[in-house]
């Protein structure tokens, strides 16, 4: 199999468009120090798919909704079992797979059955959904037709060349397909003949490329694979360009319609997209604080929650640790700060390029790092099972300076994964410590305060 990479792009430089750095942002794009760490959802997909290494073992339960129930839906407990070409199930080994995840279970018969039908997915990062529909690419060309057969839009060309890398990988041994970018900074002439089977880009080149340029015949395609529907819909235009190259595509041609939600959103979307799909859902992880030990300091000064800091470290037990701070500035002062003290730390905020960030992610993981030090970028989606100890600098607020509950859900459930304890610990100054008392309202749980220089209170957490 061969991939036309896009790397002669890379001279295209500043005429428009192709950039080597995954992930990379603009400076006008940068956040002034002093705010909030935000980070897009297309960013945070990117992220999660450069840090999956395995699928995520996942219990939670999947939902089918068909039309027809009279239909038999199979699913399967090995890849031996599907119709899949032995090239194929060497990449998938090649991959790390052993077995299919949950959302494969179910989605990889429905894609890969006969007559086509129409699906629409929604699963989390990390489930194994984009070497499903994969698999499902790879299958369905004909290696011997040297022109488009199947293709696929993701929200940004760096997911879209993300994409490109699982059908690298899993496709390695399929000499004769071929895959190409409809993504910016990749031009071709008009009329030009493409000879490969896929064709993987971003909603408006692709419009560009079947349109204008007119070197995609839609007329031959035969899978139209449209991956994180929900950050189409967010994007203003990516959703109606979508619409648009779909409903130009001939009738028997099969749609598969991945997202990460299904809010009536995307429910409406999709329908405009597919009809008559089988609808499979993964319910979302549901986080609970059960199984996690929260208290709380109130704190002067950010020297005096440095203080507390140390003497969590020299009385509690550390596997690894992930401290949240609101700020880039504050996130480097402690860095520096931790390091000076003889800590191995890592430190994770959005001016990191993504591919930069699963680096620090991936080295974390590995324990060359006890710990972590993150904005909000890195509130969800990381599951480091060493993780035991998680620290809020500050307590995460919204615009109105109120408690910004939904992330500190996911701050502190990064500590008491996979059904196992964990402390979470709060630095207040004294004028914010209504914020720990609405938070215990919410979520109807417990705070405990504590004297942030009682040794022998601190050390009583081990037991």
């Amino acid at each position: 199999m061969t991939i036309d990479e896009p790397g002669a792009m890379a001279a295209a430089g500043d005429s428009g468009g192709w950039s080597g750095r995954v992930g990379g942002r603009g400076d006008e794009e940068k956040e002034e120090d002093d705010d909030d760490d935000r980070v897009d959802s297309a960013e945070t997909s990117l992220l999660n798919k450069l840090i999956r290494t395995s699928l995520v073992e996942s219990s939670h339960h999947v939902e089918i909704l068909q039309q027809d129930p009279s239909s038999p839906l199979f699913s399967v407990k090995t890849f031996e079992e599907l119709p899949l070409k032995k090239e194929l199930l060497q990449g998938i080994y090649i991959m790390g797979f052993n077995r299919p995840s949950k959302i494969q279970e179910t989605a990889l018969p429905i894609m890969l059955a006969y007559p086509p039908q129409n699906l629409i997915a929604q699963s989390q990062s990390g489930t194994g959904k984009t070497a499903a529909f994969v698999l499902a690419m790879l299958s369905r060309v004909n290696a011997a037709e040297k022109y488009p057969q199947c293709l696929c839009l993701a929200p940004t060309y760096e997911l879209a060349l993300q994409i490109g890398c699982v059908i690298e990988t899993i496709g390695r041994f399929c000499a004769d397909i071929k895959v190409t970018y409809a993504i910016r900074g990749n031009r071709v002439l008009q009329g030009t003949a493409l000879e490969e089977q896929i064709v993987i880009g971003t909603p408006g080149t692709m419009l560009d490329w079947c349109f204008k340029r007119r070197v995609v015949d839609v007329k031959k395609i035969n899978m139209f694979v449209l991956d994180e529907a929900d950050i189409m819909i967010d994007s203003q235009g990516l959703s109606y360009q979508s619409i648009r190259i779909q409903r130009a595509l001939p009738k028997g041609c099969q749609m598969l319609l991945f997202s990460a939600t299904f809010k009536e959103s995307v429910r409406a979307f999709a329908v405009q997209i597919i009809s008559n799909p089988i609808v499979i859902k993964l319910r979302e992880e549901e986080l609970t604080l059960s199984n996690i030990r929260q208290y709380f300091f109130v704190c002067r000064s950010r020297e005096e929650k440095y203080r507390a800091l140390c003497n969590i470290y020299g009385s509690v037990t550390i596997g690894q640790a992930m401290i949240f701070c609101q700020t880039r500035r504050s996130a480097d002062w402690l860095s520096v700060e931790m390091s000076q003290d003889g800590h191995q730390v890592a430190i994770l905020t959005a001016e990191l390029t993504v591919a930069q960030r699963a680096d620090v992610i991936q080295r974390f993981r590995d324990g060359k790092e006890k710990v972590l030090i993150a904005t909000n970028v890195c509130a969800r989606g990381i599951d480091v099972q060493q993780v035991t100890i998680v620290v809020n600098f500050s307590l995460p607020t919204d615009q109105n300076s109120e408690p910004d509950f939904e992330t500190y859900l996911h701050r502190i459930g990064r500590t008491g994964r996979f059904g196992k304890k964990g402390i979470a610990f709060s630095m207040v100054e004294s004028q914010n410590v209504g914020l720990v008392q609405m938070i215990e309202e919410h979520f109807q749980t417990k705070i405990k305060q504590l004297d942030p220089d009682d040794m022998d209170e601190l050390e009583k957490l081990e037991n």
